[in-house]
């Protein structure tokens, strides 16, 4: 990209204004997705500014949200465009039939190219909050599946998933790769055919461990979802607690009027 020059007689100070034209830049297309930024280095060379001048500019981004620094590489621009998530079509049957998962139907829908790492498979008592909504008795084991997705390489939501155990047991629930369609189709081969799902959602700043594992800038705040999934007996079958970087998703419903 280009870098552009300062405006000695603009009110705004140096730091202000080289962070409108990196942010203008990302908003062009200039830096995609990925790329990464001139250097305090560079930014310093060019503008002809103190150190100081040219960190500013970039903490300015980094607390947005729409940059992320990566130890000893640089810091790099986040996903731009939103991950819509589209509440009454992600779970549709259909999706899990073509062997897609949730997360996997919103990154189609969104055209980005979907990852999933950090995958903890484990079984034990249920916190209390996960345990009301599983109708689970506080001695009871359950199989606790942790993972974390990303969306062209970057970290955008971790999910943890609560099943009881002996809906998971004898199934890929228990393995790290649940298969096509995930934890949904694996609970509907095993006879509990999905019936309605029920949300959660809240918003607040993220914890420290949360900051680290989705790549946060200072002053981000995540969308916390908490979701329930029935079956037609109206059985409780998987809780799932989600922490999604709220700057890269949209949540949109559509909900009928009747």
């Amino acid at each position: 990209m280009e870098l552009g020059s300062l405006d000695r007689s603009d009110d705004r100070p140096p730091y202000r204004q080289i962070a409108d034209q990196l942010r203008a830049a990302i908003d062009r297309g200039d830096l995609a997705a990925g790329d990464k930024l001139p250097s305090e280095a560079v930014l310093m060379g060019h503008y002809e500014v103190a150190r100081m001048t040219a960190r500013q500019a970039i903490q300015e981004l980094r607390s947005e949200g729409r940059v992320v620094a990566e130890q000893g590489r640089g810091v790099f621009v986040r996903l731009p465009a939103p991950v819509r998530r589209l509440a009454s079509d992600r779970f549709a049957r259909r999706h899990r039939d073509a062997g897609h998962g949730a997360f996997l139907a919103d990154a189609e829908k969104a055209g980005v190219t979907p990852t999933v790492d950090e995958i903890e498979v484990s079984r034990k008592p249920a916190p209390d909050a996960i345990r009301e909504r599983l109708k689970v008795d506080a001695t009871d084991e359950v199989v606790v599946r942790s993972r974390r997705y990303l969306a062209e390489g970057v970290p955008v939501e971790m999910a943890v998933s609560y099943i009881p155990a002996d809906l998971a047991e004898g199934t890929r629930i228990v393995e790290a790769d649940s298969g096509p369609g995930g934890i949904y189709a694996r609970l509907e081969e095993a006879g509990h055919l999905l019936d309605r799902f029920t949300e959660e959602i809240t918003a607040r700043m993220p914890t420290a461990d949360e900051r680290r594992r989705l790549r946060l800038g200072p002053g981000t705040p995540v969308l916390t979802v908490l979701r329930t999934a029935y079956d037609t007996d109206g059985r409780a079958v998987e809780v799932c607690d989600t922490v999604k970087a709220a700057l890269a998703y949209v949540l949109e419903y559509d909900v009928p009027a009747r």
